[in-house]
């Protein structure tokens, strides 16, 4: 791992791997006590799913957790702080997200995951990290980029990587 100002790379060896990075996602935004925007980038079978899983369980989720490709958004509500995953790919145009009030998403301390963002551009707030997932070796090469102060902030707490690295 390496670290550039307000940038993480790292290399997931595996789906443990990559989930384990979503529980510490989920560990550094339940003590930050704030909601958090975090868009997920790469093509289809990257990991953006199994980071969302991750999350979910590191907030205390037990449950099966899906991608929401046909409902655009599926809710964890009894969460704290209350989590949202998105999944934009079937997204016709950007203003339907409009018409499914995304706004309220936003108006509350949450967690919201965002898959396919750019298909949002234009109606989605910025996100406070970017996590950018591409293929390397047997592996994925992920990215994370803080956007905000607050992303930042969490970065710098966050340990990606398990006790064995």
């Amino acid at each position: 791992m390496s670290i550039f100002g307000n940038e993480r790379r790292l290399f997931l060896d595996g789906e443990a791997e990559t989930e384990h990075l979503g529980r510490e996602l989920a560990r550094v935004v339940m003590e930050s006590g704030q909601g958090l925007t975090v868009f997920l980038e790469g093509d289809l079978g990257m990991g953006k799913t199994t980071l969302s899983r991750g999350v979910m369980r590191g907030l205390g989720h037990e449950g099966a957790v899906k991608s929401p490709t046909y409902t655009l958004v599926e809710p964890y509500e009894d969460l704290q702080p209350p989590a949202y995953h998105f999944d934009l790919y079937r997204l016709g145009d950007p203003e339907e997200l409009e018409y499914m009030g995304i706004r309220d998403y936003f108006s509350v301390p949450s967690l919201c995951l965002i898959e396919w963002p750019e298909r949002g551009e234009g109606v989605l707030p910025e996100p406070d990290l970017e996590i950018h997932f591409a293929p390397q070796g047997a592996g994925r090469s992920v990215i994370i980029r803080a956007r905000s102060e607050q992303g930042a902030a969490l970065l710098n707490q966050l340990e990606p990587t398990g006790p064995d690295h």
